[in-house]
């Protein structure tokens, strides 16, 4: 067996500034720096991993999609879920718009995975879950 570690994603991105706005107001993070590539993008620090974002014209995004805790995702983790929940809603999220908004949130307060989550989606309809994990959880 080899020892890994995730180190990074990758997320597309058809408007860098968009995205930008959303990942630096909306989830709080911080960029970091980044070589200059041919393709554009943004780099942000979360720990000791990091976010990319990208700018991908052909990706396969998911336009058109709802939010769906089912799909591809990535997952950051809250040290305090429910003012997660309330920061998202600050920013006009919440889980009682129509199934094809793209704010609509789904909210797990309790559930299967044993913590609670938040699944959302980005400008470009990526799917985000922000849970209340802690690092010992099964």
């Amino acid at each position: 067996m080899i020892d890994i570690a995730l180190h990074h994603v990758s997320v597309p991105s058809s408007d860098l500034s968009r995205s930008s706005r959303f990942y630096e107001t909306v989830l709080g993070l911080k960029r970091m720096p980044r070589p200059p590539f041919t393709i554009e993008g943004i780099w942000y620090a979360i720990g000791r991993l990091q976010i990319h974002i990208t700018v991908h014209r052909e990706a396969n995004f998911r336009i058109g999609k709802s939010v769906d805790n089912d799909d591809v995702h990535f997952a950051l983790r809250a040290e305090n879920f429910e003012e997660a929940v309330a920061h998202l809603k600050d920013h006009g999220f919440d889980e009682g718009l129509a199934g094809d908004h793209p704010k609509r949130l789904i909210l797990k307060r309790t559930g299967l995975a044993g913590f609670p989550q938040v699944f959302l989606m980005d400008p470009d309809r990526n799917v985000i879950e922000i849970n209340g994990a802690s690092f010992n959880a099964a």
